[in-house]
């Protein structure tokens, strides 16, 4: 009777793994086999080889921070009451059918009265429709003055953060003269003598004297990011400076800017309604809540609803503001994990 045949080494590209037995029967190339077995099994099944799942793809930070927003009932709750109010700025007619600008002088400084929830102002207007009114200013001052300052302060503090130089040093002697100046006193001076009725003086005046703070945040965190061994391999590897700076840089530089411009909108939008209420911001004819509180407050003793519902319509709305940039410090900043 012929003797079996000796058995061929297991060969990678298909089949079964050979049991623990082949594997020592034909040493290093058995295992080898076995790994590259294992590996294509592992690719195939979508289970790990403890049943613990697939290994995840590795989360960017603007998808951890996202992830945790979700999760945080600050944010959400913040998150709704802005998302209300940028309704009711886009279409306040849906909620308010009144002219805030009709006024009957006979129903002065009178309450509650069935279709004027809010009552009556000094002048007879229905504080109601007012209040819904005033928050189109608001937001639209909020938001302008936002955007105008983290442009301006980002593009001159990344660029000075970047290059260096006498550039840097005279961008931070700058930045320290505006710091000097007074915020409210400098509304006072500048504002005094403009004529205008419009958004536009206040939303310059906001930019003017606000993109130093956000030019020396997004300075230092440039100088911090293109020192990552990332930016210096690219720079190796022959990138330009636009490349680096569009690719490489912002995108890991941008997130202490977006924390301070979303706190800052709030603080924006008080200080629009502080210099109306001085009378250098906003005018009448233009609807606003810092001229409501202003006219208001003559009469606070006798007719205190008319200062109530514009004063805490200002409040939620900086207060919702400051909880949405508190919520997105948190998701940003790696070490508050």
């Amino acid at each position: 009777m012929p003797e079996p045949m000796p058995r061929e080494p297991h060969l990678s590209g298909g089949g079964r793994a050979p049991e623990d037995g082949a594997i020592a029967a034909t040493g290093m190339g058995g295992a080898m086999d076995l790994a590259t077995a294992e590996a294509e099994t592992l690719e195939k099944n979508p289970d790990g080889p403890d049943g613990t799942g697939p290994s995840e793809k590795p989360r960017s930070l603007w998808s951890d921070a996202w992830r945790d927003l979700r999760r945080n009932p600050v944010f959400i709750i913040s998150a709704l009451i802005i998302l209300f109010l940028v309704l009711i700025s886009l279409w306040p007619g849906v909620i308010a059918t009144q002219n805030p600008l009709k006024c009957d002088l006979a129903k002065a400084q009178e309450g509650s009265q069935p279709g004027h929830p809010f009552g009556f102002n000094g002048q007879g207007c229905d504080v109601y429709t007012r209040t819904v009114y005033g928050a189109r200013v608001s937001v639209t001052v909020g938001v302008c003055a936002t955007l105008g300052v983290a442009i301006l302060g980002s593009v001159l503090g990344g660029l000075a953060g970047f290059f260096g130089g006498s550039g840097d040093a005279v961008l931070s002697r700058i930045t320290d003269i505006f710091f000097a100046i007074p915020v409210v006193l400098g509304g006072l001076v500048l504002l005094s003598v403009v004529t205008s009725s419009t958004v536009w003086p206040v939303i310059g005046f906001m930019v003017l004297l606000g993109w130093p703070q956000i030019s020396r945040i997004a300075r230092g965190s440039v100088i911090t990011t293109k020192q990552n061994d990332y930016v210096q391999a690219a720079r190796a590897l022959g990138a330009s400076n636009s490349r680096m700076m569009l690719r490489h840089i912002a995108p890991n530089a941008i997130a202490p800017v977006i924390v301070v411009a979303t706190i800052a909108l709030g603080t924006y939008i008080s200080l629009e309604a502080t210099l109306s209420y001085l009378g250098v911001g906003l005018k009448p004819p233009t609807v606003s809540w810092g001229i409501d509180i202003s006219s208001a407050s003559q009469y606070i003793r006798t007719a205190p609803h008319a200062l109530l519902w514009p004063a805490g319509a200002l409040a939620v709305t900086v207060l919702a503001f400051i909880m949405l940039g508190d919520a997105v410090r948190d998701a940003l900043d790696p070490k508050l994990r």
